[in-house]
């Protein structure tokens, strides 16, 4: 049986900021992908947002890894170059009602430590986006777009320099937790037997059924799992838009807002579909939920503008009725045992807060 220090699977964004970690504090680590390649899950089908941390509840793991990950996120990129660009965000109200949303906003926002938001009126909106029609907005200079898989390869090529292994086509099917550690059966091109001292499980959508299939890991710490599928749709022809477009939060997500590449291409999305599988095959007909919606802030949408994209699924620790769940990254402090973390619900905004969930389950290990 091979031995190794520390495993990580999953090679998504998350499991290359971790091994990354690992590596730079000197342990030998490897990283089980079942994919040919980085990041083709979750990691590549989202819209490249660096977030600044806004909407989620004050003391939170997704408010305080937002946050400081943000702020770190955007050091990498510019020590690594990473293209990135820092538009910041417009979120707008379609009418009075809404108003009173962008004030709650603000003040989770600054509760977060968020404190560089600017107060719009319609006035400011018109000014910065003559196409939007809102009664009033926030301005949120600290979000910005990145390119996810430029980001990917460099923490990538940081985590190999560090001496980081990656195995692709190489998924873990079970594993036993003993005195000594973990032992780990890995399928694919080259089937083994692994013993690791450390096991970190970042696998996303496929982390529920690590868990179960974890002999020795207490069932009843599996949290419930829920994927929320959503679609994105790109704009036929030039943008009008030069910032981000965010209408207030809907449960389940941030309503179907307006992002743009770093080509300037823009897109909108995603809208939330619950589904039981995943399935990334994406529905021309939703489009037709899409109109109105961006309707409200955009009214000089052409008809027919809108083509089909991706889609995306979201790992969720539950649906709206179950409330807002935070991720969930369990280590010895909840299931008593040692040197193993299990990640879930790593959704949005893992990718912001990757380097920051880095550090955090270094430090737990």
């Amino acid at each position: 049986m091979d031995e190794v220090e520390t495993v990580v699977i999953g090679a998504g964004v998350i499991g290359l900021a971790i091994a990354r970690a690992l590596a730079q504090a000197g342990q030998e680590v490897l990283v089980l992908e079942e994919a040919a390649i980085i990041g083709s899950g979750t990691s590549s089908r989202n819209s490249e947002v660096i977030h600044a941390g806004l909407y989620y509840p004050t003391g939170s793991l997704k408010a305080t890894l937002c946050v400081a990950g943000r702020d770190q996120l955007y050091a990498f990129c510019a020590e690594h170059g990473v293209e990135y660009k820092r538009l910041g965000k417009l979120i707008v109200a379609a009418d009075q009602a809404q108003e009173g949303d962008l004030a709650a906003i603000a003040a989770q926002a600054a509760a977060n430590g968020v404190n560089d938001l600017r107060r719009l009126t319609a006035a400011d909106i018109k000014a910065l986006e003559p196409a939007l029609q809102a009664t009033a907005g926030l301005f949120s200079p600290s979000t910005g777009i990145i390119d996810s898989h430029g980001y990917m390869l460099a923490l990538q090529g940081d985590a190999e320099a560090a001496g980081a292994t990656i195995a692709f086509h190489a998924p873990a099917e079970s594993g036993r937790i003993t005195p000594q550690g973990f032992e780990l059966s890995v399928g694919g091109d080259a089937p083994m037997q692994l013993r690791a001292r450390r096991l970190v499980n970042a696998a996303g959508h496929g982390a529920w059924d690590i868990a179960r299939h974890l002999d020795g890991y207490p069932a009843a710490l599996i949290p419930e799992q829920a994927l929320a599928k959503g679609s994105y749709f790109t704009l036929r022809g030039r943008s009008p838009f030069s910032h981000l477009v965010y209408p207030v939060p809907e449960p389940g997500g941030l309503g179907i807002h307006l992002t743009l590449d770093l080509a300037d291409v823009a897109r909108f999305g995603p809208d939330v579909e619950w589904v039981e599988q995943l399935d990334y095959e994406i529905d021309p007909g939703r489009a037709a939920r899409f109109y109105p919606a961006i309707r409200r802030y955009w009214p000089g949408l052409p008809e027919g503008a809108l083509e089909p994209a991706y889609t995306g699924i979201r790992p969720k620790l539950g649906r709206p009725a179950n409330g807002a769940p935070d991720f969930r990254i369990d280590s010895r402090e909840l299931h008593g045992i040692p040197g193993l973390v299990q990640l879930f619900g790593i959704e949005s905004p893992g990718l912001t807060a990757s380097l920051a969930i880095a550090e955090m389950v270094a430090d737990r290990l």
